[in-house]
C-alpha cells in the first residue's frame, strides 16, 4: 500500500466523493490500482444503487490512467462486502 486516503465523511444515510480527489491522489503517489473502502453504519452489507454506481465511475475513469479498481470493500459490524469476491467487478 502506497497511501490511505478520507476522501469523504458523511452523515447517517449518505456522503458525497469527489473521483477526481481519489485519482489526483493515486497519481501523485504513483499507485497503480485503487482499492475502495467504506462503511455502513447501518449494518447493512448490500451495496446500494449509489455504491454500485460510485464503483463504475471509479472504473470508468481509472481506465484513462490506466489504473485499476482491485475491490471495493463494505464494512458494518456483521461483517463485510467484496464487489471483487461478488465478481461485480
Amino acid at each position: 500500500m502506497l497511501a490511505k486516503k478520507r476522501l469523504s465523511s458523511g452523515g447517517i444515510t449518505q456522503t458525497v466523493v469527489d473521483v477526481r480527489l481519489a485519482f489526483k491522489l493515486a497519481l501523485e503517489v504513483g499507485a497503480t490500482a485503487l482499492i475502495l473502502a467504506h462503511n455502513h453504519p447501518s449494518g447493512n452489507l448490500e451495496p446500494s444503487g449509489a455504491d454500485r454506481k460510485i464503483t463504475q465511475q471509479f472504473q470508468q475513469a481509472a481506465a484513462h490512467f490506466e489504473l485499476r479498481v482491485l475491490d471495493h470493500l463494505i464494512f458494518s459490524e456483521k461483517g463485510y462486502f467484496s464487489f471483487a469476491d461478488e465478481k461485480l467487478l
